[in-house]
């Protein structure tokens, strides 16, 4: 049985397809644009509908912003672009958007999210007066940013607190099969995003490549699918964005099964430690 792939990224509204593209891969690199642009320019040409950067991924935003070009009127609006602050506090963190905007060269960002929160002391930094969130909610007010979401695989438990102290509209988190060895991600911070009404974005979904040693990619991206609104793959060349945004294109596209998804986690639960070394 196949089904309908297109998806909504929560309270954005943003229509999504199950496979979008990550900001890493070779685009997580320097230099290196004769071979980075061309893999963003063919992601949009099969119509990928998310796009995700960081300025802590070398030239990500570069790449983009010099694909957005080449690509021509229109490109930049046909996708939802993703990028992020590391900053915590808000004219740090102001300072690091307008660069994202510049690299990117758009006006604004659809969502702008904190990155890679690791620590409650972060929490109190960012949510406090003069944080990154007062910033967030700043640039949104005059149209730099749309939604504001957060990042993180380190511990749920702070991505948790986080959502309790302010209604972000969107999650970006750890998803693969590993995932319920430790720390899980998919029973804590999936489900009270999901409670909240949040966009649930999944990363981490091949394990840096690791997992590959157990499984393919179209069964872990369709496993992580299964959990999130969208997962983000970075790719190395273009044949890996045909082969990975084909395994949620349509018609074919189905999430697993429960008893699909228990059986590929305990055909990895016992090296399961050798995949998830990026939780705290």
């Amino acid at each position: 049985m196949t089904v309908e792939p297109k998806r909504t990224l929560g309270r954005t509204g943003a229509e999504v397809l199950p496979v979008s593209l990550g900001g890493e891969g070779i685009l997580r690199t320097t230099g290196r644009a004769r071979e980075a642009v061309p893999v963003i320019l063919e992601a949009l040409r099969l119509g990928v509908r998310y796009c995700d950067t960081a300025p802590a991924y070398q030239q990500s935003q570069d790449y983009y912003g010099e694909a957005f070009r080449v690509a021509g009127p229109g490109a930049r609006e046909g996708v939802f672009l993703a990028s992020k602050t590391h900053e915590r506090t808000r004219e740090r963190a102001l300072g690091l958007l307008d660069d994202s905007l510049r690299r990117l060269g758009t006006d604004r960002l659809d969502l702008w999210q904190m990155h890679d929160l690791r620590e409650m002391d972060e929490l109190d930094v960012m949510g406090g007066k003069g944080g990154a969130l007062q910033a967030a909610l700043e640039a949104k007010a005059d149209g730099r940013v749309r939604f504001i979401g957060l990042t993180g695989h380190h511990d749920p438990r702070v991505l948790v607190e986080a959502m309790r102290r302010f209604p972000f509209d969107s999650v970006l988190v750890a998803i693969n099969p590993a995932d319920p060895r430790y720390r899980p991600f998919v029973p804590t911070v999936v489900v009270e995003a999901r409670r909240r009404g949040m966009g649930v974005v999944g990363m981490k979904v091949l394990g840096a490549g690791r997992l590959l040693r157990e499984a393919g990619a179209p069964e872990l991206i369709r496993y992580a699918a299964s959990h999130a609104d969208t997962v983000i793959v970075g790719c190395s060349t273009i044949d890996e964005v045909r082969a990975n945004l084909a395994v949620g294109s349509p018609p074919d596209f189905a999430p697993m099964s429960e008893a699909e998804q228990r059986a590929l986690e305990q055909r990895i639960a016992p090296r399961a430690d050798q995949y998830d070394t990026y939780k705290g």
